[in-house]
């Protein structure tokens, strides 16, 4: 078994691989840019060396650097994790070359695999179901539109190099397909530096299943079942879990022995994940082979028991699997959340900044994977994932309700980010009856979330929560202030609590350990435990116990709670009295303004000033974080003037370009 090992990747994935050598003795050493010399993989290894700038291209994507660090500290293997090199072949290659070993599949397996299109080849040849498409890159757009008309639209524009949904775009029209061919291969370009792509039928209503495989150097392939990933936006997963609600037990035996079979073709050693496009009659497609570690194993291993890091570890150090097929068992349900740093009412765009306040949360069958702390910065360099949420339960109820719970638990202050929005995804009804696809979220939410609207009785509970919370506040005040004479002994106990336009009469009944609180009309008796400035509130009523973040605002707080951010502004009665007499303050018109949401690279200018834009128009194409955004009219008018060129790096909130 290896002594050391070096880890050739940054942030969660990192932390992971350190806990799991930790837990078996074996020494860490960690790599990092300019940008993660306080990180905290950085800290955890047992040794870190400095590889570069910021950068990707300059430090993680760097070979050389990675094999500079191996000879200094000498590391006598490798694990790439996923992302940057873990299936790129040449580092196994480079590697190899140097006596060290790579704790991944053979390069010529991740070159296979890695090619969409040879990779699509060898599935037929294994006796894999296939998309059907055409399987060589495109070269023209002429010739793009005649393979689209013979295939029938939509369909899917494929990067032949890609992966994580980048490099991807569905087209359901000519239109569609000139714009998804030009955005697909300038995605792939800075992503992989590979611009082909490919055509092939976009399956309506499709789910995103895929199969874990372990495959040793004994001739053993296994897979340990399945996981549905068709909760995504943008190709890019939100919310996995294991196993699929929709697969049943021969539907699971038939994806899995296409997926050893596949790994068998292909020579496959490690772990690797197969993923297949079920339609809705549970027809499945081979989609791709992910030759690494997936971001969505750890749902797996809270079913199955395993540890894939170990897995991986041990079969790159030559030993057996050690068990059969027959011997896997799936016991259980486990729901993954991953949570990012974007701003899901400004259509999901990625945020930076500083992680100023970070408490992240705990309970029975809750598993957090970050690799973030308290003053952790999200940058523009990396991809934005902040942490995955893990929930394991008896069954799917049970799992979804634990990661329901962990959510509105999780404290993140400084960037944006989506844990409201995955929240309101949990109680969907259609994500409860396991009525999902890879559609879900565009046909649910369409291109931003504006949040979830709470029931009556939940929301009831929340406004009694607020104005207690401020009865609390004010007599606390009182308190430290000294009793003036004549002042009263405790404040008004008659509140009125405003919600957008919703006005609710509010009266502080009781407060001690259990409190009443009757909101218009209707008593609600609870434990609050919170205390002026803190975060997070716990709410106890009729057996549940809720969490509630707590923000406070000018005469209020803003409460995120079940999907839903609140702004609810708390006054006593004369005081609601009086701000109703107040005229509105006359707010500015920034419509017209489109400002940059993150820093970035201007690709494209699409339109030119004097020109008259619809709502939706496409106005420039900022590329952030590997994606390239495309900045889109938020009304109709005309373009004043345009503040930037193709090439121009821009600041956060940078203006833009003017419309009237």
């Amino acid at each position: 078994m290896f002594e050391r090992i070096l880890i050739a990747n940054r942030g969660e994935i990192a932390c992971r691989i350190i806990r799991t050598c930790r837990a078996h003795g074996i020494r860490t050493i960690a790599v990092y840019s300019d940008a993660d010399e306080d990180a905290l993989h950085v800290a955890l290894a047992d040794e870190a060396v400095h590889i570069g700038p910021p950068p990707a291209r300059a430090s993680y994507l760097n070979i050389e650097r990675i094999l500079e660090a191996c000879r200094a500290t000498g590391a006598q293997a490798v694990h790439p994790g996923y992302g940057f090199l873990a299936e790129n072949p040449r580092l196994a290659e480079a590697l190899a070359e140097a006596g060290i070993v790579f704790i991944g599949p053979p390069p010529e397996a991740i070159r296979a695999m890695g090619d969409k299109i040879e990779s699509k080849r060898l599935a037929i040849e294994a006796g894999v179901p296939v998309v059907p498409g055409h399987a060589d890159p495109i070269r023209t757009l002429a010739e793009a539109r005649e393979i689209a008309h013979t295939i029938g639209f939509p369909v899917m524009i494929k990067a032949a190099a890609g992966g994580g949904g980048k490099g991807m775009r569905i087209a359901r029209n000519e239109a569609e397909l000139a714009e998804g061919i030009e955005r697909a291969r300038g995605e792939a370009a800075s992503a992989f530096g590979d611009d082909r792509v490919f055509l092939e039928k976009y399956i309506e209503e499709p789910r995103h299943i895929e199969i874990q495989v372990l495959a040793d150097a004994h001739d053993q392939v296994v897979h340990l079942g399945e996981r549905e990933c068709s909760i995504q936006r943008r190709h890019q997963k939100v919310i996995e879990e294991a196993p699929s609600p929709f697969l049943d037990a021969e539907t699971r035996a038939r994806m899995g022995a296409a997926a050893v079979a596949l790994a068998r073709r292909v020579g496959y050693r490690s772990a690797g994940t197969v993923e297949f496009i079920v339609d809705h009659e549970r027809n499945f497609y081979f989609l791709e082979m992910n030759t690494r570690l997936q971001v969505e194993h750890p749902v797996t291993e809270l079913v199955t028991g395993r540890d894939l890091v170990w897995d991986m570890i041990r079969i790159a150090a030559g030993e057996p699997l050690g068990f059969a097929q027959e011997e896997v068992r799936l016991e259980g349900w486990a729901v993954e959340a991953r949570v990012y740093a974007e701003d899901p009412a400004r259509g999901f765009l990625p945020s930076t900044g500083r992680l100023v306040r970070y408490r992240e949360p705990e309970g029975e069958g809750i598993r957090i994977d970050s690799g973030v702390v308290e003053g952790s910065e999200v940058t523009l360099f990396y991809d934005p994932m902040i942490s995955k949420v893990i929930a394991r339960g008896k069954d799917r109820q049970q799992a979804l309700d634990r990661l329901a719970d962990a959510l509105d638990a999780y404290t993140i202050r400084g960037p944006r980010h989506n844990l409201v929005f995955l929240r309101a995804l949990l109680d969907h009804p259609r994500m409860r009856a396991g009525r999902l696809s890879t559609g879900f979220i565009a046909e649910c939410y369409g291109e931003r979330f504006a949040g979830a609207e709470l029931a009556p009785e939940r929301l009831r509970l929340v406004v009694a929560a607020a104005a207690l919370m401020a009865w609390r506040d004010r007599k606390r005040a009182l308190g430290i202030s000294g009793r003036l004479p004549g002042a009263p002994a405790e404040p008004e106990r008659e509140w009125v609590v405003c919600a957008g336009e919703a006005r609710h009469a509010v009266v502080v009944e009781a407060d001690g350990a259990i409190s009443r609180v009757v909101v218009d009309g209707t008593p609600e008796e609870l434990r609050l435990d919170w205390l002026p400035g803190r975060l997070l509130a716990w709410v106890e009523a009729a057996g549940r116990r809720l969490a509630l973040q707590v923000d406070p605002i000018t005469e209020g707080f803003r409460i995120a709670h079940g999907g839903a951010e609140l702004e609810l502004l708390v006054r006593t009665r004369r005081a609601a009295e009086f701000a109703d007499r107040m005229p509105p303050k006359p707010r500015r018109d920034t419509s017209g303004e489109v400002r940059a949401p993150m820093p970035g690279l201007i690709v494209a200018v699409t339109v030119e000033e004097g020109q008259e834009v619809e709502l939706g128009h496409e106005l420039l194409v900022l590329e952030a974080m590997k994606m390239q955004n495309v900045l889109r009219a938020e009304r109709s008018g005309r373009i004043l003037r345009i503040h930037v060129e193709p090439g121009a790096a821009v600041a956060a909130d940078q203006l833009l370009v003017e419309l009237g």
